[in-house]
């Protein structure tokens, strides 16, 4: 991935959707060539040259300061998810040259035993564990068995990406597809900040980019998002509509990897639904032996 492109592209895009007012500025009026704020008008309200701003935000990002970042963040009211990636793209440009491969950030595709064993035996509960590409990395057997839509069949790892993208049923199994794509997109935006050379995420942007028009829409909005916890509205084939709250938690001994932990609110008619799943997978499991 092109770093100074994506500097340029995240940059353009962030300042076209403020107006002068939004940031302070009187409007004096006059046809403007493109939606939003002028380059100049950016440099001004961070406290910087213009020349320096358009400079930055041609891609020419070398040393430049978290200062410079935190002003051009207030200026463009970036929010916390949208600062550390421009934090992420300018430190990737000022690194220079392509990193050597050990010090590239390691993408595990697999979790530590201590880790499968205290998933395991968190029952109650569905439990996925993804890393930055949205590869599932492991499941307990009721996370297992909420997700089978995307996992069953699956070439391993199987991508939560490539499964609402390119798979009609995800259309079905996600209630809110449509909100679910765009922060589909937005997490692997944030992750393409942190990993630009990480070549597993580049080959999957660009296939979904070429089999997808709505990815490659979505892609080049350049809208970020940091994955931390939420709703999950989904329809399970077997036991029907569930609305689930999850929190996504950074595993310390398994680097890269994010363990997202689903519930439902007690007394509610998804955690019934939710309890009839675990006595199913629990059924099914013993008659396997």
């Amino acid at each position: 991935m092109d770093t100074p492109d994506a500097i340029s592209d995240f940059l353009t895009t962030r300042r076209a959707r403020l107006t002068p007012e939004e940031v302070g500025l009187p409007d004096f009026g006059g046809r403007r060539r493109v939606p939003g704020l002028r380059r100049e008008e950016v440099a001004l309200v961070a406290g910087m040259s213009p020349e320096y701003y358009k400079r930055l935000e041609r891609g020419q990002a070398k040393g430049v300061s978290d200062a410079v970042i935190d002003g051009v963040s207030r200026a463009l009211r970036l929010d916390e998810a949208e600062h550390a990636h421009l934090h992420d793209l300018i430190r990737a440009a000022s690194a220079g040259a392509r990193p050597r491969q050990s010090e590239r950030p390691a993408r595990a595709v697999q979790v530590s035993a201590a880790t499968r064993q205290t998933i395991d035996a968190m029952s109650t509960v569905p439990v996925y564990v993804q890393n930055g590409r949205l590869d599932a990395v492991a499941t307990n057997a009721l996370g297992r068995a909420l997700f089978s839509e995307m996992l069953d069949g699956a070439p391993a790892p199987a991508n939560a990406a490539r499964f609402i993208f390119l798979e009609s049923r995800a259309q079905t199994f996600y209630r809110d597809w449509d909100a679910q794509t765009r922060q589909i997109v937005a997490v692997l935006r944030t992750e393409a900040g942190r990993s630009p050379y990480d070549r597993r995420l580049s080959d999957l942007v660009g296939e979904l980019s070429t089999r997808s028009d709505l990815f490659r829409k979505l892609w080049g909005a350049h809208d970020v998002r940091e994955h931390r916890a939420g709703l999950k509205t989904i329809h399970h084939p077997v036991v029907g509509d569930l609305d689930l709250t999850y929190q996504a938690m950074d595993l310390a001994s398994d680097r890269g990897l994010q363990m997202i932990v689903f519930s439902a609110e007690p007394g509610s008619a998804s955690r019934d639904r939710l309890q009839l799943l675990a006595n199913l997978t629990e059924t099914a499991a013993e008659a396997r032996g």
